[in-house]
C-alpha cells in the first residue's frame, strides 16, 4: 500500500538551519579507533536536548503551511511547555546548585553550567517566539477578519461595550491588594498573571499594589456584541474584534482605586518550583502524603519571573526582592505574558482557520454498527488486534470495557491507570462492572505529575463505589498501560488483555499518537495477571513468560536483545535496530547503541523529544541515524525492532529509555508475535516514519536539527497526513 512512499533515502535536502542550539563545544571532533564510550563529549545534555524540542515546536507556530490558529496553538504549547520545564526541570537544577552539588552529568555540564546554558537557551528562544507572535501571526490574524485590540485603539461604541461589561462582570471579580506596613506582601499563586500597580495619592506618595487577573473569566473580551457576556468564541463572523481580559482591566483600574491616579501598570507571571516532594519512606498513608504534598506545590519556591520589557527598575526590584529571586530568574519579554493564553486564540469558532476535521476509523471486527450481533471477545479470539491511535478510534477499548462490565461471563475486570482525564468513559465503564457484580481492581497512580488531584478524585470516587483501589507503589510510579479481563468461558478460564502505549484516555487518544493490542495470548494474560499480583499484593517474581517488566527484567532484557543484534552483525547477518520513543536519555543504553553502530549495525532511531545520543560520528555513531516528527499530533509511540537475523521482534509499550523508566517506574513492553501485524508494524508505520520529508527533522552530531524536503523527483510526505488519509492500521496494511 505504502511502497510508492518510501523511494529515496528519505533524508532529503533541509530547508532550516542548524539554529542557535548547536553544541559549539563540537567542532570537528576525531576520536581514536577505540573511543572511551562515557566520553563527556558524545552525549548531549538532556536539558537542553529538552530545549530544542521546544524550538522544534515552535517551527511548526512559524510554518506558513500550518492553518493559522493552528500556529497559535504551537506557541502556546511552546509557552505551557516552558512553564513546566520551568516547575520540574530547572528547580531541580535549583536545589541541586542550592545543595552544593558540583557532580556533572554524562555530558559534562554541572548543574550551575546547566543552569547558565539553559537561560540563554530560553532567552534566546523567547525572543524567536515572540517575534513570530508579533510580525508573523498577529498580522496574519487580523488579515484572517481576526482583530485583538489594544484598548486604545477601540472605538468611542466599542469602549462603551466593554466598559459595560467590566462594570457589570468583571470589576465585582478583582481583589485589590496593597503592600505597605499593614499589608504584606500578598503571595503570588503559580502560573498566575498579575498586574503591579504604581499608584499615588492625593499627597503624591507612591503605592505598590498587586492585582491578579482572574483566570476564571475569559481571557478574550468582544468588544462588538451588546451581550452582556460579551465573550465571542462561539459566534463565526467574518470579523471579529476582542480585547485581552488584562488589557481591559488595566484600562480601568481607577475604579479599583477611587481618588488615586494609576502612574502605570506592568503584567508578570510567576513560576514556581511545582514538584511535589513525597517522602514515601515515612508515609503512614500515600494517598494523604500526596494531598499535602500537592497543597504544598502552591508554595514552592518562585524559580522564573517574566516580565514585561517596560517594567522599570523600581518596580521588578519590589518583586525581585519580595520574591526572593536574583535578576537570573527573571525573562523580560516584548509581547504577550503568558505565551500559554495563546491557547484561547485557537478556541475561537473559525474551523475555516484550523485543520480540517477528521473521523477516526473502527476496524470492522469491532465495529458494532457492522454487525448484528457483535461480540468482541469473539474478534479478539478469532486474532490480535492491532489499533493505531488516533487514526483508529479509541472507542474500541471503551466498549472493550463496556461489554466486559455487562457480559454474565466475566468474572474481574484488572486495570492501570495513570493519566484519567475528566468524564471519563472508562470509569464509567469500571463502576457498571461492580454494579454488576464483577471483581473490580484498579492501581491508579497518585504520582502522575500535574495529574494528581484529578487521580485522587477518581480514586476516592472508585474506592466509594466498591472498586479495590491502589494508590501505586512506595518508591516507585506505575507508568505501565494495562486492561485485564478474566471470562469463563465454557468450564475454562480465559484472559483478555489490551496493553498499550498510551494511556486510558479518550481525549488525548484523539490527540497523541499511540498503539495497543488486544488480545487473548494465555502468556501475555499470565504476564498481566502476575504484574497485578505485584502492584497489589506481595510479589517477588523475577521474570515473565513474555513481557519485559521494569524495574524487574527490561533493563536488562533489553540490553541483551542490542547485544545479539551486535552478535548477529558480527556473524554476517546484518544487524538492524529501529527504536521509536518519546526521550533516549539512558547513559547504558546509548553506549550499547554506539556500541552497535562500531560493529555495523544499522540503528535507526526515531525519537521525538530528548535524545542525548549523537549520531552521525566518524568512527562511533556514524551507523546511526535519528529523526525527529513533529505535527498535528504528538508523537507518543514507543515501538522497538529487532531484526534478528531475520526472527524479526518488535516489541511495544509504555517505557521510553530514560533512567527513571528502566529502573524507578513499573513499566511493560510486550511482544507483538502475530506476522501478520508485525509486518504491517514495520512496513506500514516504522519505514512511514523514516521516511517522512516534511515533518521530520534529522539530528547532526553538534545536537542540532535540520527539517527535510523532498529530494529531486521524490514525493513528498508526511506521515501523520498519509495515515489520516489512509484510516485504520488493518486498511493501510492491505
Amino acid at each position: 500500500m505504502v511502497s510508492q512512499h518510501l523511494s529515496g533515502s528519505g533524508e532529503g535536502r533541509v530547508r532550516k538551519r542548524a539554529g542557535p542550539s548547536a553544541d559549539r563545544r563540537f567542532p570537528d571532533l576525531v576520536f581514536p579507533d577505540k573511543p572511551d564510550l562515557s566520553d563527556s563529549r558524545l552525549y548531549v545534555n538532556r536539558e537542553l536536548s529538552l530545549l530544542l524540542f521546544q524550538r522544534r515546536v515552535l517551527e511548526e507556530a512559524q510554518d506558513e503551511e500550518n492553518p493559522l490558529l493552528e500556529r497559535f496553538k504551537f506557541l502556546s504549547i511552546v509557552g505551557s511547555n516552558l512553564d513546566e520545564f520551568f516547575m520540574v526541570r530547572v528547580a531541580g537544577l535549583k536545589r541541586q546548585v542550592e545543595s552544593g552539588n558540583i557532580k556533572p552529568g554524562p555530558d559534562g555540564l554541572s548543574p550551575l553550567a546547566q543552569l547558565q546554558a539553559t537561560r540563554l537557551e530560553v532567552t534566546d528562544l523567547l525572543r524567536s517566539a515572540h517575534y513570530c507572535l508579533r510580525y508573523e501571526l498577529m498580522p496574519a490574524l487580523k488579515a484572517g477578519g481576526v482583530h485583538v485590540l489594544k484598548y486604545e485603539e477601540l472605538s468611542a461604541s466599542q469602549r462603551e461595550v466593554v466598559q459595560e461589561y467590566f462594570l457589570e462582570s468583571i470589576f465585582p471579580v478583582l481583589t485589590p491588594l496593597a503592600v505597605d506596613p499593614g499589608h504584606p506582601f500578598p503571595h503570588i499563586s503559580n502560573l498566575s498573571l498579575n498586574l503591579a500597580v504604581h499608584i499615588e495619592d492625593r499627597r503624591g506618595r507612591v503605592h505598590f499594589a498587586r492585582l491578579k487577573v482572574p483566570d476564571s473569566l475569559p481571557q478574550l473580551v468582544s468588544v462588538d456584541s451588546p451581550s452582556r457576556s460579551s465573550v465571542l468564541s462561539s459566534i463565526s463572523v467574518d470579523q471579529q474584534s476582542f480585547i485581552w481580559l488584562d488589557d481591559l482591566v488595566s484600562a480601568n483600574l481607577s475604579y479599583l482605586f477611587p481618588g488615586m491616579e494609576v502612574v502605570e501598570a506592568h503584567p508578570f507571571h510567576v513560576t514556581r518550583d511545582a514538584e511535589v516532594e513525597v517522602q514515601e519512606w515515612e508515609a503512614g498513608d500515600l494517598l494523604e502524603t500526596t494531598e499535602e504534598g500537592i497543597r504544598q506545590r502552591r508554595f514552592g519556591d518562585v524559580v522564573r519571573l517574566m516580565v514585561d520589557y517596560r517594567m522599570p527598575s523600581r518596580i521588578l526590584d519590589i518583586l525581585v526582592s519580595n520574591l526572593e529571586i536574583t535578576p537570573d530568574d527573571v525573562y523580560r519579554v516584548d509581547g504577550r505574558i503568558p505565551l500559554s493564553s495563546l491557547k484561547h486564540v485557537h478556541s475561537l469558532d473559525r474551523q475555516d482557520l484550523k485543520y480540517r476535521p477528521f473521523l477516526p476509523s473502527i476496524p470492522a471486527v469491532l465495529d458494532p454498527d457492522a454487525q448484528t450481533d457483535h461480540d468482541i471477545f469473539g474478534a479478539i479470539r478469532a486474532g490480535d488486534i492491532l489499533l493505531h491511535h488516533p487514526y483508529d478510534s479509541f472507542q474500541p477499548v471503551v466498549n472493550f470495557l463496556r461489554q466486559a462490565a455487562r457480559d454474565p461471563g466475566v468474572l474481574a475486570i484488572k486495570m492501570t491507570l495513570y493519566r484519567i482525564g475528566q468524564n471519563s468513559p472508562v470509569v464509567e465503564a469500571l463502576l457498571e462492572a461492580v454494579e454488576n457484580r464483577k471483581q473490580v481492581a484498579v492501581l491508579v497512580e497518585l504520582k502522575a505529575r500535574f495529574d494528581e488531584e484529578s487521580n485522587i478524585e477518581w480514586a476516592k470516587a472508585l474506592e466509594r463505589e466498591g472498586v479495590h483501589v491502589v494508590y501505586g507503589l512506595l518508591g516507585l510510579k506505575v507508568h505501565s498501560k494495562v486492561a485485564l479481563v478474566v471470562r469463563a468461558e465454557g468450564g475454562v478460564i480465559r484472559r483478555y488483555v489490551h496493553l498499550g502505549t498510551g494511556n486510558y484516555n479518550p481525549v488525548t487518544a484523539h490527540l497523541y499518537t499511540d498503539l495497543g493490542l488486544l488480545s487473548c495470548d494465555e502468556a501475555l494474560g499470565s504476564d498481566a495477571t502476575d504484574l497485578f499480583n505485584y502492584l497489589t499484593g506481595y510479589s517477588a517474581k523475577t521474570d515473565y513468560l513474555k513481557q519485559l517488566v521494569a524495574p524487574i527484567n527490561l533493563r536488562r532484557h533489553f540490553e541483551e536483545l542490542i547485544e545479539r543484534e551486535i552478535e548477529h552483525q558480527r556473524q554476517g547477518d546484518g544487524g538492524h535496530l529501529i527504536f521509536q520513543m518519546n526521550s533516549l536519555v539512558d547513559e547504558r543504553i546509548i553506549r550499547l547503541l554506539y556500541e552497535a553502530s562500531r560493529a555495523g549495525v544499522k540503528v535507526d532511531l526515531i525519537v521525538r523529544g530528548m535524545c542525548c545520543l549523537r549520531p552521525g560520528i566518524p568512527g562511533v555513531s556514524d551507523n546511526v541515524r535519528v529523526v525527529s516528527v513533529v505535527g498535528r499530533f504528538l508523537e507518543h509511540s514507543r515501538i522497538y525492532y529487532f531484526k534478528n537475523g531475520g526472527r524479526e521482534e518488535i516489541y511495544l509499550g509504555s517505557a521510553d529509555l530514560m533512567p527513571r523508566n528502566l529502573d524507578r517506574r513499573v513499566e511493560a513492553l510486550f511482544p507483538v508475535e502475530d506476522p501478520r501485524l508485525k509486518k504491517s508494524i514495520l512496513d506500514d508505520v516504522l519505514r512511514i516514519y523514516l521516511a517522512d520529508n516534511l515533518k521530520a527533522r534529522l539530528m547532526s552530531a553538534d545536537g542540532s536539527y535540520r527539517r527535510l524536503n523532498p529530494e529531486t523527483g521524490q514525493a513528498p510526505l508526511s506521515c501523520q497526513e498519509l495515515f489520516l488519509s489512509e484510516g485504520s492500521l488493518q486498511k493501510r496494511a492491505g
